[in-house]
């Protein structure tokens, strides 16, 4: 009898139009309303890169092209892919109703984001197992954590880095590389939370591989909560360089996989005017998106879990497992 795994990929979410901009925020905010202050800086910012971003239909893509590529190794499987938002439509909680509908006897909750923290990743696996325990099923549940070791993503982003830094003018040599992630409150530190260690971990295996010698990691897209957030920021990181008389800057968002507003706002607008006004050529790796690459790292974590990080269970009762590398 075939057996279906339904594989859901988690984004954070993007508001479709511009009218979405203040329900969306005010979703973020956990059902508090934002600032009229807060919500313009947000719309504008969406309005500068045209509107909207594309990342839904990115992890649509992604999904449906993934399960066209593990259906070529099903070994008896049937593989469903589906594609759920955090914080917009198409919300988790509905994809993983569908899914239940779909009858898929074991669902793999995947978060298109490498690197495991408490504060962001685990409200991906509360809202498929809030979900589930709603609807009072008790559909077998697979969680990746983590998976930024894994060999193929290391493999991929390697790739990237080599043929960004062959489009300097500068020889790859003299060019400063800065591995970026989204930013987070610094009170995850107290919980001794490991996301700046494999924020670490994943820019030291990437720069290992591919030889750099002058790199370090900076944050970037911090909220404007009042709390302080893990720095040093992306821009004052570009600053610093630009004082120590560096001339080319290449930026790999190791923490995202998808063009959305961290990308196309906090980089390609914000960091390239900055850099434009300080003298320095400043480039960026191409992201993941849904490229051939990239489903080949995905269907690796799904069909082996090597460099994944899992957490298995029955709704409500998740056990973490070792870290496989």
């Amino acid at each position: 009898m075939t057996r279906t795994v339904g594989i859901i990929l988690m984004a954070y979410g993007t508001p479709q139009r511009l009218e979405d901009v203040g329900p969306y925020f005010k979703d973020i905010r956990g059902g508090r309303t934002p600032s009229p202050e807060a919500v313009a800086e947000l719309t504008e910012r969406y309005r500068k890169v045209g509107g909207k971003t594309a990342l839904l239909e990115i992890t649509q893509e992604t999904a449906e092209r993934l399960g066209a590529r593990l259906g070529r190794d099903s070994q008896g499987v049937n593989y469903r892919c589906y594609a759920g938002m955090k914080h917009w439509h198409p919300y988790i909680a509905s994809t993983i109703a569908q899914m239940v509908a779909d009858g898929v006897d074991e669902i793999v909750g995947l978060p298109l984001a490498p690197h495991y923290s408490k504060m962001s990743i685990d409200g991906y696996r509360s809202a498929v197992i809030g979900a589930l325990e709603a609807m009072g099923a008790d559909t077998k549940v697979r969680f990746i954590d983590t998976w930024y070791a894994n060999p193929l993503f290391i493999d991929m982003m390697s790739t990237f880095v080599r043929s960004a830094l062959a489009q300097f003018s500068s020889p790859p040599e003299e060019v400063e590389t800065i591995f970026s992630a989204h930013s987070l409150p610094r009170r995850i530190l107290s919980w001794g939370d490991p996301y700046p260690g494999e924020l670490l971990d994943s820019a030291l295996m990437n720069a290992e591989r591919v030889g750099l010698r002058r790199w370090r990691c900076s944050y970037q897209s911090a909220g404007h909560t009042g709390d302080p957030w893990l720095g040093p920021d992306i821009l004052e990181t570009i600053s610093a360089l630009a004082s120590e008389g560096k001339k080319a800057v290449l930026i790999v968002p190791i923490g995202f996989v998808s063009e959305h507003l961290e990308i196309l706002f906090h980089i390609d607008t914000e960091a390239m005017e900055l850099a434009e006004g300080l003298g320095i050529e400043l480039r960026r790796t191409e992201m993941p998106n849904a490229s051939a690459p990239f489903l080949e790292v995905l269907a690796d974590i799904v069909l082996t879990g090597a460099g994944a990080r899992e957490a298995s269970g029955m709704p409500g009762g998740p056990q973490r497992a070792a870290a496989k590398r």
